[in-house]
């Protein structure tokens, strides 16, 4: 079998080498052409939204402020999932939208949303967006304590 292949390569020179110069000519268009990132973005598009109630219970958090938020942002376009956190005094709502949502686009979509829920919201509570951010933001999270404090 290899000596058919070496017979065959050998009779056959002028295609062998034009084989050869197209297989380099396409690795050189791929490798100057192929988009390289130090960290790619492997996470989920997804927008933040914060609210602050401060001096309330979870539970008069996520029942006020959280359940508007979330049912009037489930009605955005390109929405896959809404995840929400309640805690004593705000509120955290992650939006996560389809992978071929444009992130900005996403993020004004959300804010005409929020927009809209402001009437559903007790007075004085004003949802803000979170920064810009992946997923990948939650991998690691940490904790500042001192003694005696």
């Amino acid at each position: 079998m290899v000596n058919f292949i070496i017979r065959w390569c050998l009779n056959n020179r002028f295609l062998v080498i034009l084989v050869t110069l197209v297989l380099l000519a396409l690795g050189y268009y791929a490798v100057t052409h192929i988009p390289i990132d130090a960290i790619p973005d492997i996470g989920e598009k997804q927008v933040i939204v914060l609210a602050d109630w401060p001096g309330r219970s979870p539970q008069d958090v996520e029942d006020q402020v959280t359940y508007p938020l979330t049912t009037t942002l489930s009605g955005t376009p390109g929405v896959k999932t809404i995840r929400s956190f309640s805690g004593f005094g705000f509120s955290m709502v992650f939006i996560i939208f389809k992978d071929e949502v444009d992130y900005y686009w996403a993020r004004s979509r959300v804010l005409e949303r929020m927009n809209v829920s402001l009437s559903r919201l007790p007075p004085g509570v004003v949802p803000g967006l979170g920064s810009d951010a992946t997923a990948l933001g939650q991998i690691f999270y940490y904790t500042l304590e001192a003694e005696g404090a």
